[in-house]
């Protein structure tokens, strides 16, 4: 998440040491200090910040990211540059599958498309944690910049896309098999997140009042569906004991 205390970087004045390692123009960046960090270059300052929004949300969420840090140029996007143990979906463990359906809700709601990665490399481990590495193809931009439009709407369509899309596999080899139970404690992590919190969150970011009726919209279907998960789980369970 974005750190009020955390100082701003200028890549004009660091040192490009690694080259790009997704589809954005991106870099390797280091300071004096020898810090480093992941820079992309967005196509206008609405991407970045639309990242930026969607990052923070993540966080609120309790699901892992990167470290976001602020930068001076107003299209890019960074994070603190880290080693990490595993970068592909196809090599994850039972348990590092499991861990990262945990967050499948959080991904439904913010739109992101993109979750998996299209070659599975948006989902990495560090030191046995599960971190979703970008986020910009959540919320209102496809992965490669294009606007989403009316795809982007109130009812949370990637609670059943992001488990059964075939042009998708990644996604599908992550969360096409989990039960209903699963998806119901998935969602719950979103429903359970105040509407001030998401409010503040997006204003704070520099996000427009629409965008928080939106994603405060998104919650409310995803609580529609929840019910009608609980209810169908009771229903079988009356049946199962009749």
């Amino acid at each position: 998440m974005m750190s009020v205390g955390m100082p701003v970087i200028d890549t004009a004045a660091m040192q490009r040491v690694g080259g790009q390692l997704g589809t954005n123009p991106a870099g390797i960046y280091q300071d004096a200090r020898g810090r480093r960090y992941y820079v992309k270059t967005l196509e206008s300052a609405a991407h970045a910040r639309n990242e930026t929004i969607a990052a923070r949300l993540y966080r609120l969420a309790g699901a892992p990211t990167l470290t976001y840090v602020h930068t001076t140029a107003p299209d890019q996007i960074a994070t603190q540059w880290v080693q990490l143990d595993k970068t592909c979906v196809a090599h994850f463990t039972e348990h590092e599958r499991r861990q990262a359906q945990r967050w499948f809700g959080v991904h439904a709601w913010t739109a992101n498309w993109d979750a998996a990665g299209f070659v599975g490399d948006n989902q990495g481990v560090l030191a046995g944690t599960v971190l979703t590495l970008d986020v910009g193809g959540a919320l209102a931009f496809r992965a490669h910049g294009d606007p989403k439009g009316r795809a982007f709407g109130a009812r949370v369509d990637e609670l059943d896309v992001l488990r059964s899309d075939q042009d998708n596999p990644h996604a599908i080899k992550l969360f096409a098999d989990m039960g209903p139970d699963d998806i119901e404690r998935a969602i719950r992590i979103v429903v359970g997140i105040p509407d001030a919190w998401i409010r503040r969150v997006i204003l704070d970011s520099g996000g427009s009042g629409k965008l928080v009726e939106k994603m405060i919209a998104r919650k409310a279907d995803m609580a529609g569906r929840l019910t009608a998960l609980t209810r169908s789980g009771q229903a079988g369970q009356s049946r199962s004991t009749q």
